[in-house]
């Protein structure tokens, strides 16, 4: 059991094209999920773990985000000219979050149940894990329709398959980002490099996920909500 906190870095600089019309002047974080913006969910979640810091990456309709963010203290990594993906993003943004392990963090699901940041530093084991993603059960996903992202081995490691969703929470190390030589890539690069060398681990979330990436996780969120 670690107790260390980390600081967070939220993912928040998509376009969310597959939302429509609902992106067209605002961001897809700014989306409302009962009567709440979608990163302000994801942000009680980051708050409550009490992190030395939280980050935000931005880039479409960046100021929009800018002005909510700012004054609840998150810092700020602006992707500009182009949009950098998840690993390029995390990586532009390492020196305001400061440390080499990290937590990173979808802005579009709504979780029901324990806090998943709180659940994952109690489980992360640095000295055999540089990855720890926090998945869930196809069985206990809502909205969701396919095979799952990962399969999980009795130890705890995961590997390309189905079952397990990735929840879009994990603790990351961060060296491995350093030797990445493009600009723009997914986080997938680096989990490839971590599961090559057996240090990809899962953990089974106990409780229910929706993912709010098109218009219909809107109303299946509320739902799921509201019958806790």
């Amino acid at each position: 059991m670690n107790q260390t906190r980390f600081p967070v870095m939220l993912f928040a600089a998509g376009f969310g094209t597959r939302m429509g019309d609902l992106t067209r002047s605002r961001p897809k974080p700014m989306i409302e999920v009962a009567g709440r913006p979608l990163i302000d969910h994801a942000l009680d979640l980051a708050q409550a773990v009490e992190p030395p810091r939280i980050v935000a990456n931005t880039h479409y309709l960046a100021p929009i985000l800018a002005n909510h963010l700012g004054p609840r203290g998150v810092l700020l990594s602006n992707e500009q000219p182009d949009i950098l993906d998840t690993g390029g993003g995390l990586r532009q943004a390492w020196p305001l979050l400061g440390a080499e392990t990290v937590f990173t963090m979808n802005t579009d699901a709504i979780w029901s149940g324990p806090n998943p940041l709180a659940l994952l530093a109690r489980a992360w084991e640095p000295e055999r894990m540089d990855a720890l993603l926090m998945c869930i059960p196809v069985a206990q996903t809502v909205g969701y329709t396919g095979q799952g992202d990962f399969s999980r081995d009795a130890q705890g490691k995961i590997t390309r398959g189905a079952g397990l969703v990735y929840g879009g929470v994990q603790i990351v190390r961060m060296d491995g980002l350093a030797d990445i030589p493009d600009h723009v890539f997914s986080l997938n690069r680096l989990w490839n490099r971590i599961g090559e060398a057996g240090r990809l681990f899962g953990l089974t979330y106990p409780g229910r996920w929706c993912d709010v990436g098109h218009p219909d996780g809107i109303a299946q969120a509320e739902e799921m909500l509201a019958n806790v």
